[in-house]
């Protein structure tokens, strides 16, 4: 992976991490968060998408194209509402490192076996060691909450989440790097479709799921600006020719970036097992980058 590749994939974490945290705080309102979300994210980057569409002719508009764009959008949307689901009814601190472990593991066995990429030793190991990362950090040490009774709603909803991940996240790849879609049509027709498909589901709620929502549309709309923007940057990283299996784990690196963005901004205590985590996840980002540029 070359460095521009990896910077765009470092931005993209940092954004990623901010994005997050303020959809957690809207976790209640489910559903129809995710519809505002999609619909600031169309509203905000149409103007680019149309730009995009009258400027680069170089995608060919087939069944294939529109397959890709439509199975895209419903595994976000699984994504998304998966995610959001798993948020209202279990352990926040056991359904996204779950999600977030499992998604980068087999995103790089689908690109290893869907796209073709070359398995390499070191690749693997950095692979591993991201996600031994994410899970020092999210759980602070504590491996054994994954294995109680209790937690064990948690675990399925972050396999399901991870599941959704890995799926689109190779659907994606195969979009912009053998399609040669855009990365910003691509994300921008993923929230039309969404939010389409929503639509009825939102409809038949009412007026009292908009009472419910109220409160968090400020959220929506910052959520519907950074999201886009964090993904965005991850498929330009694709395009560019750096592989899935590299790009999935490294992009994890939001874990950290979170962390860190703890530690300076609302001045949280360091923690040894976030330092450790971070230490761990940086030696698995070097090991994934320590090969031929792409």
């Amino acid at each position: 992976m070359s460095w521009t590749a990896l910077l765009l994939v470092v931005c993209a974490a940092f954004i990623h991490a901010g994005w997050n945290l303020l959809s957690k705080r809207a976790a209640m309102a489910g559903a129809h968060f995710v519809f505002a979300y999609s619909f600031f994210a169309i509203l905000f980057y149409f103007p680019i998408t149309l730009w995009v569409v009258f400027t680069q002719g170089n995608m060919p508009w087939t069944s294939e194209t529109i397959t890709c764009l439509v199975l895209s959008a419903l595994l976000h949307m699984g994504y998304s509402l998966s995610l959001q689901k798993g948020y209202q009814v279990a352990d926040l601190s056991v359904v996204y490192p779950i999600a977030r472990g499992t998604g980068p593991m087999l995103s790089s066995i689908g690109a290893f076996i869907l796209l073709g990429e070359p398995v390499r030793p070191l690749g693997v190991l950095g692979i591993l060691l991201v996600v031994m990362g994410i899970l020092l950090i999210a759980t602070q040490g504590r491996l054994r909450r994954f294995f109680s009774p209790a937690a064990l709603t948690g675990v399925r909803w972050g396999m399901q989440t991870g599941i959704l991940i890995a799926a689109y996240t190779v659907v994606d790849a195969y979009g912009v790097k053998v399609l040669l879609i855009s990365p910003f049509l691509l994300d921008w027709f993923s929230n039309v479709l969404r939010l389409g498909m929503l639509a009825p589901f939102i409809a038949k709620r009412g007026r009292a799921g908009f009472v419910k929502f109220k409160p968090y549309w400020k959220l929506a709309a910052a959520v519907g600006l950074l999201s886009p923007m964090s993904y965005i940057l991850v498929l330009q990283a694709l395009s560019m020719g750096a592989p899935l299996s590299m790009v999935a784990p490294a992009r994890e690196m939001s874990m950290m970036a979170g962390t860190i963005l703890g530690m300076v901004v609302l001045r949280e205590k360091a923690n040894v097992w976030s330092l450790l985590g971070c230490a761990i996840m940086i030696s698995g980002v070097i090991a994934l980058t320590s090969g031929p540029a792409a």
